[in-house]
């Protein structure tokens, strides 16, 4: 039972920096770079941009922190494939919706 407690925890604090970059990049006052290693695009309206951006990751670590739980089911319970495929199809989510949307809106 203290393996399911320590991974949810850590599973938790990789959220919550999720959660951190969110909020960081609402208050940025330069355009926020989505990709790593990928120069930071010219947008139109940077506030706009950065807090679409920012109500993105905002999403995105809720989401991950509510599919996170089936890890306090145990160790050979089922629910860890929700969580693994959970923040599979999320991240491609996440991905879609910058390149499609917000990308696409503000970038000149």
């Amino acid at each position: 039972m203290e393996g399911n407690i320590i991974g949810f925890a850590i599973w938790c604090i990789i959220g919550i920096l999720f959660l951190g970059l969110s909020i960081s990049a609402w208050f940025s006052k330069k355009p926020v770079g989505f990709w790593a290693n990928v120069k930071r695009p010219e947008v139109s309206d940077v506030k706009k941009y950065n807090h679409a951006l920012s109500k993105l990751l905002f999403v995105f670590s809720i989401v991950y922190l509510i599919l996170g739980i089936p890890l306090l089911a145990g160790q050979n319970s089922a629910w860890i494939i929700l969580s693994i495929l959970g923040v599979m199809a999320e991240s491609i989510a996440a991905m879609a919706v910058y390149s499609l949307v917000i990308e696409k809106k503000y970038k000149l």
